[in-house]
């Protein structure tokens, strides 16, 4: 095991979680010149990435032990537990000097847990969940949010301008996390509205390429509707974001309110939304698929010519760099 210093500059990145986002942050990390370890469970996942010079290791301990920076990007915070604390978990490997970095959507009260952990090894611990979606993290021009001390963000940030392109530094560890769950709540509540202002027009008669350039030109638009109107309009729904994510994400939405004691009305309402299209059309199915309970209750579709299957991300990868305020001395 290695051990490393606090302030020298991060060199190896290793990152455990491979899927969607975290397959296509990785190859960020790989493409601006810094040395990768990966770890998986799926012997498939990061294949590219190997063929690229990626080094593939057995355990989440064996990354951590051969990376300065450990990356971890999971489905749920459950599986996070059992990858840091597990017999050859990330937290077996960990020594003074080197970083956690938390890339998953997950409860803000479970990053600031494993947190102490890591620091008790001698190791720093921040939180940077993504924004903006998979094709963003696949050309590096994704938003993140990151907490953690100031310190500790400095150290990362040349990793994280090659993961995105917008960087917020959001406070102490865990208010990332906080972050990261309102925004995915405003995003699913914006797709809920919005397959039903599609559905509307359509049912009044709209050429439906019409109403989404008027949305777009309009005080009503959203990412969501420049982002998820497209595959919803080609019928491939491909979003690369699945229902029971969103459902993943809504209970952490609900439970961050009921710790605050505040009495959200729209929010359960999604969440009901959203576990009838997992009923209906499977875990697995793309979140964007919502919108198909109207489809298929009013006997019509969304479709309209010229939309792609998939959402590709046309602007040119650039460096990232700090957005925000940052407080006075």
């Amino acid at each position: 095991m290695t051990t490393a210093d606090a302030h020298a500059p991060i060199r190896t990145v290793g990152f455990i979680g491979l899927g969607n986002v975290g397959g296509k942050l990785a190859g960020s990390v790989l493409r601006n010149g810094f040395a990768l370890v990966i770890h998986d469970l799926d012997p498939e996942a990061g294949r590219a990435l190997e063929a690229g010079g990626a080094r593939r290791v057995g355990s989440a301990r064996a990354v951590a032990e051969q990376s300065d920076l450990v990356i971890t990007c999971l489905p749920s915070p459950a599986i996070c537990a059992e990858v840091m604390e597990g017999e050859d978990g990330v937290l077996a490997g960990l020594s003074t000097g080197k970083v956690w970095m938390e890339m998953s959507t997950t409860h803000y009260e479970e990053v600031v847990r494993l947190a102490e952990q890591v620091r008790a090894k001698g190791a720093a611990a921040l939180d940077a969940p993504v924004s903006g979606g998979c094709h963003r993290a696949a050309t590096g021009n994704i938003s993140i949010f990151a907490g953690g001390e100031r310190r500790d963000f400095d150290r990362v940030f040349p990793v994280l301008t090659a993961l995105g392109r917008r960087i917020l530094h959001t406070g102490e560890i865990g208010s990332a996390s906080i972050i990261k769950v309102v925004t995915n709540y405003l995003a699913s509540a914006h797709l809920v509205a919005l397959g039903e202002a599609l559905m509307v027009a359509r049912c009044a008669g709209m050429d439906m390429r019409t109403v989404y350039d008027a949305i777009g030109a309009s005080s009503g638009n959203s990412f969501v509707n420049e982002t998820e109107s497209q595959v919803i309009m080609n019928g491939s729904y491909n979003i690369n974001f699945t229902m029971d994510l969103v459902a993943k994400d809504s209970d952490l939405f609900l439970e961050l309110a009921r710790s605050g004691a505040v009495p959200v009305q729209v929010a359960p309402l999604v969440r009901a939304i959203f576990q009838d299209g997992q009923d209906s059309y499977g875990d697995r199915a793309w979140s964007s698929m919502i919108v198909k309970r109207l489809e298929d209750a009013c006997s019509t579709d969304l479709r309209a010519d010229g939309f792609p299957d998939e959402l590709v991300d046309d602007e040119p990868e650039s460096p990232g760099y700090e957005i925000g305020h940052r407080p006075g001395p």
